[in-house]
């Protein structure tokens, strides 16, 4: 006999599989993502429940969907749940299974979105459908949105909404990705990171310019990819200071990991060595965590085989500790290209800044009860995210936002790191209902009164 249970599970399962399939590919420009296909699927899926709902299309098929139950008491709290239906490329070459195929294999969805952020997009919008459909008026008003463009830089999605539709986005309390991997402490108890902040990001573009000339002749020639490379080298090669602030620390000292292996990792003179004992994936978030991390990602450059290049552009990944901006920045790339720094030219930048919430609210503290409803024996420690989420958007309206959602044991914190824009992208049904659940708990905790 079926139980309550299964049909939730089979519910978010399937309305994962489907988001997977529409295949909402953001390459970063304007025509792509086209997320209105999964804006019309969760709007047929939310139709009929009693939820308001409204659609906001700031560009042609960049559309964000948003659903709301409206609080019975005006000056009560809002709590928004925000999941974005856009996801990045996947190269289907380097999978075992179709990137946008949805399917079900040994109880876990596979495809691109799983776990970034399609699972937890799917099940805020069950959760929100059934507290509808079973009468829930809290005296807080529930807001619900599926929204466009998270994984480029917010420009059709999180962005226009929090600077033109404030009222109907606008949210004391915000959720969205990423958080809630268990991690095993060091007193036996879990742990369960919130992501009560992130990095700050720094994209720049670096111009290298050379002498064009006949490649035949190459002696003595200013070729500018040849000191492109000089330059990719010592970014490459650059080690940033070690900066241990209060967030890694109260991370850190959250575990209750014996002082052997935390005492290093509080040690910016320590922490590097103590890197390579780690998993690879937890050693990049820890570095990560604790580093200005400047990556090379992208190179233009060159006209013709048989013609000395004359110009290059480089495209870098720089994401910044809180407190630092571009004119940190710009010392810190000049240190590291020393008697190069005058061989380049920073022709474009885009500067967000690091963005981060209080741990000691109201929104901590509902996290904190319903999460041992799940798991008695958890506790809750902050963590800061390395990506950029759409949680700094609000956050700078005034809102508290966090990173989080609830995932079975069987999602290692490894796992989670290896597939995070990598191949063969998956995620267990276990995981889909207790985040299912984890909402509904939530909702009713924070805004029932």
């Amino acid at each position: 006999m079926a139980t309550a249970s299964d049909d939730v599970t089979h519910e978010v399962t399937d309305l994962l599989q489907n988001l997977v399939r529409n295949a909402c590919v953001n390459d970063g420009t304007r025509e792509s993502g086209q997320e209105s296909r999964s804006a019309d699927l969760l709007a047929t899926y939310l139709g009929g429940s009693g939820l308001d709902l409204e659609r906001y299309e700031p560009a042609p098929g960049r559309t964000s969907l948003v659903a709301r139950i409206e609080g019975t008491r005006p000056d009560a709290p809002i709590l928004l749940l925000m999941g974005h239906t856009d996801v990045v490329p996947a190269n289907p070459a380097g999978w075992r299974r179709d990137p946008f195929g949805g399917e079900l294999v040994d109880g876990e969805v596979w495809g691109r979105g799983a776990i970034d952020m399609l699972n937890l997009t799917a099940s805020m919008a069950v959760a929100i459908r059934r507290l509808a459909t079973a009468g829930f008026r809290p005296e807080g008003t529930l807001v619900y949105l599926a929204v466009a463009d998270e994984e480029a830089l917010g420009t059709w999605g999180a962005e226009h909404l929090s600077r033109h539709e404030a009222d109907a986005v606008g949210a004391d309390y915000v959720i969205t990705e990423s958080g809630g991997i268990p991690v095993p402490g060091g007193d036996g108890d879990l742990r369960l990171p919130v992501l009560v902040g992130e990095k700050g990001s720094c994209w720049c573009t670096l111009r290298i310019s050379g002498t064009p000339g006949h490649a035949s002749q190459p002696y003595a020639t200013d070729n500018a990819l040849v000191t492109a490379a000089a330059v990719v080298q010592r970014l490459a090669e650059y080690r940033p200071e070690t900066q241990i602030h209060d967030t890694w620390r109260r991370f850190l000292e959250g575990l209750a990991y014996p002082e052997d292996i935390v005492g290093p990792l509080l040690d910016p003179d320590r922490l590097v060595a103590a890197l390579a004992d780690l998993p690879v994936a937890m050693a990049r978030q820890f570095h990560a965590c604790t580093h200005t991390t400047i990556a090379p990602t992208v190179a233009h450059g060159g006209t013709k085989t048989n013609v000395i290049p004359d110009q290059v552009e480089l495209q870098l990944d720089i994401r910044t500790l809180p407190g630092q901006s571009l004119p940190e920045v710009r010392a810190m790339l000049d240190e590291a290209l020393g008697d190069l720094a005058d061989r380049v030219e920073m022709i474009a930048a885009h500067d967000d800044p690091s963005t981060e919430s209080p741990v000691e609210t109201p929104l901590w503290d509902t996290l904190a009860r319903t999460t041992r409803v799940f798991y008695a024996d958890s506790h809750l420690v902050p963590m800061i995210s390395v990506g950029a989420t759409d949680a700094r958007f609000f956050r700078r309206l005034g809102a508290t936002a966090y990173g989080f959602g609830l995932f079975s044991q069987k999602l290692t914190f490894e796992d989670y790191g290896r597939m995070f824009h990598g191949d063969d992208e998956r995620v267990d049904v276990e995981s889909l209902r207790l985040s299912t659940a984890l909402w509904e708990a939530v909702a009713r905790d924070l805004l029932a009164g």
